[in-house]
This record gives structure tokens, sequence and C-alpha cells, in this order.
């Protein structure tokens, strides 16, 4: 059956499984949402599908991302993830997931609950077209501001809602989109 998705979302088979199975979808949990947000970190100024296609090999480098495992690295770990051609290698941002793993422990409540804690709460226009999508939100940069206050790094307002977008804090499916709820 073909589906209406979002545009991005039939450019590539790996974006086809994504947009239908994941993104938009809420997401809970600590180390899920530290995963979302180091693999929105390193999709920074790359294609996402370049992090889709990696993340099998992040998920392996990071130690499936356990906050509590990254936060744990040493500098050779960091020396072994710079070395690791199956990554992104780019030292400012295996650094900051280390770093980020580490605040992300200071957190009281849990990153998962400080995360959601800015995902808007009232009724929002459904984009009608891509062009409609914004790049960030006065959410996504309250986030950003918080997590910054909270030691995290390399998380911005865009980060911020990349990450708000993918996780299901907010429904960015274009009208026309068969995942797009009423």
């Amino acid at each position: 059956m073909d589906r209406v998705r979002c545009a991005w979302g039939d450019s590539a088979p790996e974006y086809v499984r994504y947009h239908d199975e994941e993104w938009g979808t809420p997401l809970h949990g600590d180390d899920a949402l530290f995963e979302r947000l180091c693999l929105e970190a390193f999709q920074s100024g790359l294609s996402w599908i370049t992090i889709l296609r990696k993340r099998p090999a992040f998920r392996a480098a990071f130690a499936g991302f356990s906050i509590d495992a990254v936060a744990e690295f040493t500098a050779d770990d960091e020396a072994r993830l710079l070395a690791d051609a199956g990554i992104v290698r780019n030292r400012a941002k295996i650094a900051a997931a280390v770093r980020n793993a580490r605040a992300a422990q200071q957190v009281p409540e849990g990153l998962s609950e400080l995360l959601w804690s800015f995902a808007p709460s009232g009724p929002r226009p459904r984009p009608a077209t891509l062009a409609d999508v914004p790049a960030t939100s006065p959410e996504s940069t309250a986030m950003a501001k918080e997590l910054k206050r909270r030691g995290f790094v390399f998380v911005g307002p865009t980060t911020a809602y990349a990450l708000m977008q993918a996780t299901g804090m907010v429904d960015d499916h274009v009208s026309t989109c068969f995942r797009a709820t009423p």
C-alpha cells in the first residue's frame, strides 16, 4: 500500500523505516533519550541519513548509549572512538557525548523527565508543508539553555528542536502525511 509521507520520508529506504516507525513517536527513558541527544549532536552539519546508517556502529562504540557506561569513558576510550571508522570521528562531538553522560548523571529528576518538561502542552498548528516546519521553538530554546546551565554541551536550540521532533515531544508530520494525528 502506498502511503503519503512527509517528503523527506520517501527519499531513502532508511528514511522510510525511520519516518514510519520512529520519528515523532513518543520516546521515554534516560538512556534512550541520551542516545537521541548524542545522535542529534553528531548529526550537526551532516545529513541525518549518515547518522542512521552509522547508528548500529554508534551503539556498539558507545556501549548502547548507557549513560553510566559512557560517563566512565576515559581518554583511551575517546582515542578508540576517534579511530573508529564506523562512526563520525569528530573530537568535539565525542568529548561532548562523554561530558553529557556525566551531566546526565547529575540530573536528579532524570534526563527523560527533564527533557519532556519542555514539550509544549497546548495545541500546535499542523505544518502543511516542510517549509512550515520550524528549526527551533521557544521550548527548544529554553531546553537548550537549561541543558547548558546543567553542564551539557553541543545542545543548541536547533539540536534541541530536532530531538523534540524525533522523540515525539512535538509532532511535525505534515498535514498530508499518514502519520499526522488530528
